[in-house]
């Protein structure tokens, strides 16, 4: 069982994340105001003191502790470390993205050193944006300058506290909006002083309205944790900022949680590989010896997280071998290497095992190497900043290109690549390096639709007049019969997302599309349901009764377990009013979803017959 200590941003997402199992965990957060939904989480509230936190272990039987906590809530931190030593339980520390420490912010490393900082700059005009908890702390500075503000929560905890510090109400502003540029403006402060709270403490939004009014900004830096500090307890604890690095993290200390696990892209493998070799790079292409080369390097992903991947050498290259998790991927286990050498501009090249572009309607122009946008920003982004305190969080005006030939090669690429769709799609001689997110997760409903565009992109830059979408390889070689004009790329599969698919189709304005469905898709997606997973949609009984009767057909279906018994069971003349019912209650669904184009529905039975 996974115990959550939460309250913040990072414990809202970490429920998200944990919420994906389908398993009970726990969520404790100090009050009833943090309280959020849950479906398999269960609630604790009230603070809790070390005795009563084992004792809540105990019961619970909690095997997991993920500390999603406040930065600066060092006793929590602490007590979290003696529970998991008493416990014998792992932490997996959820932290925050920070930006990097820019030297024209005033950086201290407490609130003594805040005060000492003030005094030197002769500020007398300030607003505290560090919070009600730190009135008693900078009481120092606002009983000797009367034009101090601190901006608080509007609600009668926060007012409690600051009336208990003596803080004059009439000083007192709140937060209307998360924008402090109006406070500034309205204010005319010397400066501002917050806390170094992260990406998600809104510390870039404050730092950027300081910057544009022309005012000093003052930070304290948030405690230090483990590995920073030392750790007296001893205790196992992962490091993680994000929810892909927090799910992969549960994976790895508790397996069962999770009834399937995540993977990497190739993206991120081909990324990792070529962090690997810079790292491991002495400048001239040559690797230093092997006992300096680290074990693991670090990534960040395309949403600003960073994870750590397992990294391995050969002669003058490092490589990744492909983790595909429970997702099944004919590239699992393949290993994707990189080499590096030193050049005057930044270049990727494809190598062995990695396809070409032969078609448009790609990311980039037929002839470059299938290596998709998302996976070449990320290995740009994280080779321009490695070696640096901080790698470059989502702001690329802060990440130059490196200076670095970065070639990526996949030595059975060519093999696996024919059991892919790449031949179909025009990507010839290898594997294509992919990846959106950056990480797989089992049977990604993301990673398919994200594949149903790729391709619905390509068959339009093929010139087709007609895009026919349909659920698989069967129904498609039924379908192809009645189109032998249109190329190979005209066909798309839709596996179950057929409203996605659909709606796809409508934003790159395809006006002709046919879709092909068999009965079991059908019968469901008649009913309404665009997403037709059996995790999702089941054969409605009821309503294949109603269409019968709407169809002139008296038939008891009780006993069937399988809509393509219908065609079984049904009468050669009724077979067609059955088809003509169940297309026009499709169409009923399908039909809006393209409102600029023509939609064609074709039913196909199980010999290839096909209605329309």
């Amino acid at each position: 069982m996974i115990l959550v200590f939460g309250g913040t941003t990072e414990g809202r997402k970490a429920v998200e994340v944990l919420e994906e199992a389908g398993t009970t965990y726990y969520y404790s957060t100090l009050s009833d105001g943090q309280k959020i939904e849950l479906v398999h989480g269960i609630h604790l509230t009230g603070g809790m003191e070390v005795p009563e936190m084992i004792a809540c272990c105990r019961e619970h039987d909690i095997r997991l502790i993920v500390d999603a906590a406040h930065p600066f809530a060092e006793e929590l931190h602490r007590n979290l470390q003696f529970l998991a030593k008493h416990i014998q339980a792992p932490i997996i520390r959820y932290d925050r993205i920070y930006p990097p420490h820019d030297q024209d912010l005033i950086w201290c490393k407490d609130y003594d050193e805040a005060l000492q900082q003030l005094e030197d700059n002769h500020i007398e005009r300030l607003l505290a944006l560090t919070g009600v908890g730190t009135i008693g702390r900078l009481s120092a500075f606002w009983e000797k300058h009367d034009t101090c503000w601190f901006r608080i929560l509007n609600r009668r905890a926060s007012h409690f506290v600051a009336k208990a510090n003596r803080f004059p109400e009439e000083r007192l502003v709140y937060y209307e909006t998360d924008d402090t540029s109006d406070l500034i403006r309205d204010l005319q402060p010397q400066a501002i002083i917050t806390k170094e709270s992260g990406l998600s403490g809104g510390f870039t939004e404050k730092v950027d309205a300081a910057r544009q009014a022309g005012i000093k900004v003052f930070v304290v830096e948030r405690p230090n944790y483990p590995p920073h500090t030392p750790n007296p307890q001893n205790v196992h604890i992962e490091y993680v900022n994000g929810p892909y690095g927090l799910r992969r993290a549960v994976e790895k200390l508790l397996p069962e949680f999770y009834p399937l696990h995540s993977g990497l892209t190739t993206g991120t493998c081909a990324t990792a590989a070529a962090v690997a070799a810079v790292l491991a790079s002495q400048g001239d292409g040559s690797f230093v010896r092997q006992k300096n080369r680290p074990l693991e390097v670090p990534v960040v992903l395309p949403n600003g997280e960073t994870i750590y991947v397992p990294v391995s050498y050969g002669d003058g290259y490092a490589s990744v071998f492909k983790e595909a998790g429970d997702d099944p991927d004919v590239t699992n286990g393949l290993e994707i290497r990189a080499s590096v050498k030193p050049s005057e501009t930044f270049e990727i090249l494809g190598g062995e095992g990695v396809g070409r572009f032969t078609l448009p309607g790609f990311d980039y122009p037929p002839g470059e190497p299938a290596i998709n946008k998302a996976p070449r920003e990320m290995i740009r982004r994280n080779l321009s900043h490695w070696g640096q305190d901080t790698l470059c969080h989502g702001d690329d005006t802060k990440c130059p290109d490196p200076n670095v030939t970065v070639t990526i090669s996949v030595p059975q690429g060519a093999e696996i690549a024919r059991k892919t769709f790449n031949p179909r799609l025009g990507i010839e001689g290898g594997i294509s390096i992919i990846g959106v997110s950056g990480i797989v997760k089992p049977f990604s409903e993301e990673a398919f639709i994200e594949s149903i565009r790729k391709c619905m992109t390509v068959a339009q830059a093929s010139g087709t007049e007609r895009v026919v979408i349909n659920s698989g390889g069967k129904s498609e070689r039924f379908v192809k019969a009645l189109y032998p004009e249109l190329p190979q790329q005209a066909f798309v599969e839709y596996g179950n997302y057929i409203g996605e698919t659909l709606k796809i189709a409508h934003e790159l304005d395809i006006k002709n599309v046919t879709l092909g469905v068999m009965l079991g898709k059908a019968v469901k997606l008649a009913a309404g349901h665009l997403d037709t997973h059996s995790l999702k949609a089941t054969m409605d009984k009821e309503f294949i009764q109603q269409m019968l009767q709407e169809s002139g057909c008296d038939l008891d279906i009780s006993e069937i377990t399988l809509a393509r018994e219908l065609w079984e069971l049904l009468p050669q003349d009724k077979l067609q009013p059955f088809a003509n019912t169940i297309i026009s209650h499709c169409a009923e669904y399908c039909a809006p979803l393209l409102p600029n184009g023509s939609l064609t529905i074709l039913l196909i039975d199980d010999d290839g017959h096909i209605y329309k």
